[in-house]
């Protein structure tokens, strides 16, 4: 079930679903960066002053980063211990592994 971080202005929702952050269902990030290691902090804050954490191209206060974070955590939490979920992650890595043989 995604959960919602936010809207943005042109109405696609930035939803955290599975283990990434996904915007307008597409895949947008797999974590969140601080905006302060960011290699483009400056130009981030002069367009979004409140900015804490970018998801991909997308910036988050505060509020937003902490309901992203708690939501990857909890996803992160599952995948660690429903086994269903383990035995799926073993099936990609399987599959990845017969596709690109020199890859460990």
């Amino acid at each position: 079930m995604p959960v919602l971080v936010k809207t943005t202005l042109d109405g696609r929702k930035l939803e955290v679903f599975d283990q990434g952050l996904t915007l307008g269902g597409k895949l947008e990030a797999r974590d969140l960066i601080p905006v302060a290691e960011h290699p483009n902090r400056a130009k981030i804050l002069e367009v979004a002053p409140d900015a804490v954490f970018m998801a991909g191209r997308v910036p988050l206060n505060a509020a937003e980063a902490e309901i992203a974070q708690k939501a990857l955590d909890d996803a992160e939490t599952r995948h660690l211990t429903d086994p269903k979920l383990i035995e799926e992650r073993f099936r990609r890595l399987m599959w990845k592994r017969a596709k690109d043989p020199g890859l460990d």
